[in-house]
């Protein structure tokens, strides 16, 4: 796989952190297929760019292009910046719900491939035609290719038809099947069989294969994954452990056991988004406990961030109101600068550490180095931490209290024999309620993609798109005037036998401009949870 490189020098900014790649989605979706995948799809679509559009601090996304691949390519949204474009963002879905959901025609066998050579020459356009002067954070792009059709003949397709296009700045090219049927994992990636060896040596890059559900939360999920820092310039942690008594381990300048780790969010920050319940409480502000572990891993390119474990607990030997701020996960690291002896040795060390762990059943308290910014007479806060084992390959980081934050609470005992009429009365409450074996966060709906969708709309105002660009597709009809790109496109396949034309009548349309997100039931999830103490 290609792995863009920064061409940037020096000290990565906050907005390096989280920008991820400019990303080109091709929906590749048949009929009579788009019938049932279009309505599950522009949900998620508008579910996702309402939380990408409403996030504060540095934007997570650059650049966003949709193409839409039916009987031919069609560009519905040039590259865009997502952030302060919620509006274009939602005139693009509205665009992809009037589609032509019924009927047949026979899809042209280069569609897909001119979809991504133009979407390819669109963004070398946009970013030569940019500002001068400009610094560019991003120099390669994503590909994403959403399909109905079989994955794997798909990438078969893609490696045939682009055997002789420049890929040089394509980060990554990821084909996603969407299915009926129900996965054990939504977000388990399933590799495309190896191409030969002349295949792989002409495309240049490998082609991903990931299948998804066809539903609003799996699609959801999906999406969520760009918000990820994702970057593999840099490996994120360095998790340093005592070793008296190992050799031929990877070890720091202290003689200790070094293992190196990614770093990933669990969850967003609910002060991020505007308007949120906590948010004015600012538990979690990024210039507090968040820049301490997960910013300034990622902003330092000149060594990384130092976790020393320091001790080992019991796994019920920590109450959980010690612990607060957001939990990390850690993972081994793919960083490409390292050699594949390393990674590999890197990985089954992390993954032995994992075992070891779950099988003690203990966790691990770290202490946090603050990174060297020269001779400093002050001697820095230290934040320390509780990293806890899973049955998955990762390790989740939670911030633990020191004496200095901890305030008195008395903890009386609790009384052996309370009176029977309360002990009654409590228990027939207890057994009206509904059991639960563990919380799924995804049957819990807190309303807030309506309301960040609400205050998107009132600050970037309420846009119309023109009636031109809203024409409803018919029978023997094709649009002409869809959203045009910023560059010119590459020549499009005529449909044989059929000349455009524009609607004899045009009125107004009385589409809603934003639909109401449908709360669904979902699919009961398993995940492995990750042990809590008292």
């Amino acid at each position: 796989m290609y792995h863009g490189r920064s061409t940037g020098k020096g000290p990565s900014t906050p907005t390096q952190i989280y920008q991820q790649p400019p990303r080109l989605l091709i929906v590749h979706i048949a009929l009579p297929s788009w019938a049932d995948i279009c309505s599950n799809l522009c949900e998620a679509l508008q579910n996702f760019f309402c939380l990408a559009c409403s996030l504060m601090g540095p934007s997570r996304m650059s650049l966003f292009s949709l193409y839409m691949v039916q009987n031919q390519h069609e560009c519905i949204l040039p590259f865009v910046q997502v952030k302060g474009n919620f509006a274009r963002l939602q005139a693009c879905i509205s665009e992809l719900r009037t589609l032509q959901k019924e009927g047949c025609f026979r899809p042209h066998s280069t569609s897909l491939q001119l979809a991504v050579e133009d979407g390819l020459q669109q963004f070398k356009q946009y970013t030569r035609h940019v500002a001068t002067g400009a610094a560019l954070s991003y120099t390669s792009l994503e590909i994403t290719v959403l399909t109905s059709q079989p994955g794997k003949e798909v990438v078969k397709q893609l490696e045939e038809g682009l055997k002789d296009t420049d890929l040089v700045r394509v980060r990554r090219l990821q084909v996603v099947e969407i299915t009926e049927g129900v996965l054990e994992c939504m977000d388990s990636v399933s590799p495309v069989e190896e191409p030969s060896s002349d295949e792989s040596s002409v495309l240049g890059t490998d082609i991903d294969l990931q299948t998804i559900d066809n539903d609003v939360v799996s699609m959801e999920i999906f999406f969520k994954a760009w918000l990820h820092n994702s970057g593999t310039d840099q490996e994120h942690i360095h998790l340093l452990l005592p070793s008296r008594c190992f050799s031929n381990i990877s070890r720091s300048g202290d003689d200790s056991m070094c293992l190196k780790c990614d770093l990933q969010e669990r969850l967003l920050s609910p002060s991020l988004l505007p308007g949120t319940a906590d948010g004015s409480l600012r538990m979690d502000d990024p210039k507090g406990d968040f820049s301490t572990l997960y910013q300034m891993a990622s902003q330092s390119s000149a060594s990384c961030y130092k976790l020393r474990v320091i001790k080992a607990l019991n796994s019920s030997g920590i109450c959980e109101s010690l612990t607060y701020g957001l939990p990390f996960i850690l993972r081994p690291t793919s960083c490409w600068q390292l050699d594949w002896d390393e990674l590999e040795t890197n990985q089954q060390h992390f993954h032995a550490l994992c075992h070891s762990l779950l099988k003690r059943e203990w966790l691990l308290l770290a202490k946090g180095e603050p990174l060297s910014g020269g001779h400093s007479l002050r001697t820095p806060a230290s934040t320390f931490y509780v990293i806890v084992p899973s049955r998955s390959p990762t390790l989740l980081v939670k911030a633990v209290a020191t004496r200095e934050l901890l305030l008195p609470s008395p903890f009386p005992p609790l009384p052996e024999d309370p009176t029977d009429v309360s002990l009654k009365t409590v228990e027939r409450v207890l057994d009206s309620l509904e059991l639960e074996p563990t919380y799924n966060p995804l049957q819990a709906w807190s309303h807030l993609y309506s309301h960040l969708s609400n205050t998107l709309t009132k600050l970037q105002g309420r846009i119309q798109p023109s009636l031109e660009s809203r024409a409803l597709r018919k029978a023997g009809q094709l649009q002409t005037n869809r959203v045009r790109a910023t560059v010119a496109p590459l020549p499009m396949i005529p449909t044989p036998g059929r000349a455009p034309k524009m609607p004899a009548d045009s009125k107004p349309s009385s589409e809603v401009f934003f639909w109401p997100s449908k709360e669904k039931e979902v699919e009961e999830q398993k995940g492995e949870e990750y042990p809590s103490g008292p």
